[in-house]
Formats: C-alpha cells, structure tokens, sequence
C-alpha cells in the first residue's frame, strides 16, 4: 500500500510530482518485517503494468511513469483516508455471517470501507460522508471508478483461467479530481485459479517471506510476458 512505501523528494518539479518506491520488505504481521530478494521490483512492475492497462479503459490513475525498477512516478495527490475492498467470492467473515462457504463465488460484488488498516476499520458510507472523510459526490464517482476496475480485472483473470476474489482500492485527489492510486500489488490482489486450488498459494496467508515470493511471482510472470 502507498503508506507502507516510500515517498521520494524528487529532483524536479515536486509541487506536481510522487514518487514512490517500493521496498524489498513487507510486514506479515504488526511490526514484524519479512525481506524478499526483489521484491520492490516486481510489485512496481505489477503495479505500473495494471495501471497501464486500466489507463486503456479510461480509468483516472495518478500512476505517471516508471523511474527505475523499484520506483514509479504519480501526480501529485492528497490520499484519501480509507480503502475499499471488493469481494467477488465469500471471504472468512462473511462466509461466516452468512452461513455459506468460504471462497464461494458471489452474484454481486460486495464493497467495503475500511477506515485505517486494523481489524476493527470497516465502516459504512455514512460514515465516511458524516465525518466529513469524503463527499457524497466523490463517494458516487469513487464506487463507480471501483466498479469499472474490478469489471476489467475479471475479465482480465478469467481469460487466464483465474479468479479476482478480492482487490483493494485507494483513492487520492489532485486539483480537486478523484484519481486512483493504490494498489495491485500482492497485498492487495487475492487471485485464484478457476478450479483444483490445492497446489495453490493462498493470497490471504503470505505470513511467510517464501509464500510471498511465490505469490508475487506469479502475478509477476502473468504482466511481463
């Protein structure tokens, strides 16, 4: 996610420039950091792919350019202080509110907001509106900016035989219009393979640094071939 990179002083205009890179570490639990040869690299090129091929469907990203191998370049943004996760398949929490199985495909996508990143951060649209954390209007724009990618994102997937059974969105604004800045990364893109997934490594268990670089690795091979 853009918080846990790092943001780099740009040697040109930074009054309209980001640049973010990205690090060969990641956090599988709270303040517990876990090294992967790479790593950095790969999830800027996952990203800067994604937003590349979004960008084809007209979908507003602050995502410029690349600037090397580890580090992208975005308009300048003030992010938004929350996320939203969508599910195309019953996760563990709702599978058990609901009584059905986990990982069982869903007729409609299910949007949550999440305000922070702890495990009591899910909030509702009313909230976001009431505390003045986001406008009605933007709110509107935002869902169907979300809408569209994880439109594109299924397709995408499905022609590969895979499944999008979640991806996370953040949002940020730069001279007042809503751009999406974060995030295809492998924390935030939960694939699956459309079938037997017993060999498969589980995106929502990467508490490890080799499950990490297999994951990763996969999504890598799919955007650069």
């Amino acid at each position: 996610m853009i918080l846990h990179n790092v943001k780099i002083d740009l040697p040109f205009d930074d009054q309209n420039y980001l640049m973010i890179e990205y690090p060969d570490y990641f956090y599988p639990a709270q303040n517990k950091k876990a090294k992967v040869k790479d790593l950095g690299k790969k999830f800027a090129a996952i990203n800067s792919f994604f937003y590349d091929y979004l960008k084809e469907y007209h979908i507003p990203c602050a995502y410029i350019k690349n600037h090397n191998e580890r580090s992208l370049v975005y308009m300048n943004f003030e992010q938004l202080q929350f996320s939203i996760k969508i599910l195309n398949t019953a996760d563990k929490r709702t599978a058990k509110i609901f009584s059905i199985k986990e990982g069982a495909d869903l007729e409609l996508p299910i949007f949550e907001y999440h305000y922070g990143s702890s495990k009591g951060s899910l909030v509702s649209e009313s909230h976001l509106i009431a505390f003045d954390i986001c406008t009605y209007e933007d709110l509107k724009l935002i869902n169907r900016i979300c809408s569209k990618v994880n439109a594109v994102l299924k397709a995408f997937f499905d022609r590969r035989g895979e499944i999008v059974a979640e991806v996370t969105c953040s949002f940020g604004k730069s001279k007042n219009k809503i751009y999406l800045i974060d995030d295809f990364s492998p924390l935030s893109l939960k694939i699956f393979p459309n079938g037997n997934a017993d060999k498969w490594t589980n995106p929502y268990l990467l508490k490890t640094s080799g499950n990490m670089r297999k994951y990763t690795n996969f999504l890598f091979n799919i955007t650069s071939s």
